[in-house]
């Protein structure tokens, strides 16, 4: 059912298309280096409560912006199905006989390795500005919950784009979506300070754990242990991937 093949021939579109496309490398670091350099510089002299012992703002900010920009992305990666439906790429690989679950993978394959660049971008601009990683294994398991993060994001932005044939539509439907999750989820503030509503909302965000779960693993402290965080991603990531499969091979859009 599922073709190796298939998955690394997408997955190798992607990282091409991805190499070639300057102003999309660029385009993705502007709004977190904005973020980094004048929020975390504007506020990390100024005693914000609930950071935690001995974590100014900067780094506190580090783990929210690098879900931010996996959330981004990812959410987005549906945004090229719906452009290889436009040029008519999608109806070439459909009639191709390779399960549907086989593209799905490759999709998720390409986006999940362009997010986790895209991150290791943000990463080392925060080095520079003053971040600092605990260790390297606290690196690697950081490294993990990215991936789990773009993987389940992938699968919701998947799922938009075999329901939508329209892409205007789909960008203002995503927008929508993408930042009640952004802003719910305590990447730029400790949820300890927001109404008990918010928090109580928080919780059925997934972007919550992925960013708490980086914040143990890369500052050491987190609302719950980061092993519960990256258990629930991978809870999610699997049903979001899952879901996508199912939507893309039921469409009839497609």
């Amino acid at each position: 059912m599922i073709n190796a093949t298939v998955i690394y021939v997408l997955w190798l579109r992607e990282m091409k298309r991805f190499g070639r496309a300057k102003s999309r490398v660029i385009g993705s670091l502007a709004m977190p280096l904005f973020f980094l350099a004048f929020m975390g510089m504007g506020f990390n002299r100024m005693a914000v409560p609930g950071l935690g012992r001995d974590v100014n703002y900067i780094q506190f900010l580090v783990p929210g912006i690098l879900g931010m920009s996996l959330l981004f992305s990812s959410t987005f990666g549906g945004l090229s199905v719906l452009w290889d439906r436009e040029f008519g790429f999608l109806k070439e690989i459909m009639v191709a006989p390779v399960h549907r679950v086989s593209i799905v993978l490759g999709r998720i394959a390409g986006g999940m390795t362009t997010a986790l660049i895209q991150g290791l971008m943000i990463l080392g601009i925060s080095i520079v500005l003053g971040f600092r990683v605990r260790s390297l294994t606290s690196l690697a398991l950081a490294l993990a919950a990215m991936l789990l993060i773009a993987s389940s994001f992938l699968g919701l932005g998947l799922i938009f784009a075999s329901l939508m044939k329209d892409i205007q539509g789909f960008s203002l439907i995503m927008n929508f979506v993408i930042f009640p999750l952004f802003f719910l989820s305590g990447a730029l503030y400790p949820l300890e300070n927001m109404p008990k509503v918010i928090r109580l909302l928080s919780l059925a965000d997934p972007l919550t754990y992925g960013i708490d779960g980086l914040r143990g693993f890369l500052l050491g402290q987190s609302t719950r242990p980061p092993a519960v965080d990256i258990a629930i991603m991978a809870g999610i990531s699997v049903f979001m991937v899952l879901a996508a499969a199912y939507a893309f091979e039921k469409s009839k859009s497609l």
